[in-house]
């Protein structure tokens, strides 16, 4: 299966979960139009509250649909948008790319990945324990987050379900998602 969109959400208020819609457009350097979290510098209100001059990593939230799955083993039952993120995608590994992937959305979008959405304390107010359901340990020990990753819009356009998602990995030496 050829990694693509296969749903896209927005709220336009500071909510968990987010709505379904036919298509979204992006907007290069902010985010989701209509999204609460668009915007330049940062959107998020813990992180306005500490300093609101600090630029927007966390423009787009994708989140891969096979994590449902493992949720739903764990007793959990999430859907597309539900724990917040703007785009659901299908047939991705999107924890494993490193930092700086680019991924071309459709025929147009353009976002480059910035980091791992680091879960909050809201996910466990959405359903009791899904906040463990979404953290990991390695046989190293060390913490995997699963609740999707952060971007930056490079190229708007507009999104939509089904869009053919295409992989461009950085140059160089690759460095690992970590928490934005």
């Amino acid at each position: 299966m050829s990694p693509h969109v296969l749903a896209v959400h927005l709220s336009p208020v500071h909510e968990f979960s987010k709505g379904a819609f036919e298509r979204i457009t992006l907007l290069a350097g902010l985010g989701v139009e209509g999204d609460a979290h668009c915007g330049e510098t940062v959107q998020h209100r813990s992180r306005v509250a500490r300093d609101p001059t600090q630029p927007n990593l966390r423009q787009v939230h994708l989140l891969p649909s096979e994590l449902f799955a493992e949720l739903a083993a764990r007793g959990h039952a999430v859907r597309p948008g539900d724990i917040g993120e703007n785009i659901t995608t299908r047939g991705i590994d999107l924890l494993a790319l490193p930092t700086d992937t680019e991924l071309q959305l459709g025929p147009e979008a353009l976002v480059r990945l910035t980091g791992l959405r680091n879960p909050c304390t809201q996910i466990d107010r959405f359903q009791s324990g899904l906040m463990a359901a979404v953290l990991d340990r390695t046989p190293e020990g060390e913490l995997v987050r699963k609740a999707g990753v952060m971007a930056v819009v490079l190229r708007g356009g507009v999104v939509a379900p089904q869009d053919r998602i295409q992989i461009r990995l950085p140059a160089g030496p690759h460095a690992p998602l970590r928490p934005v």
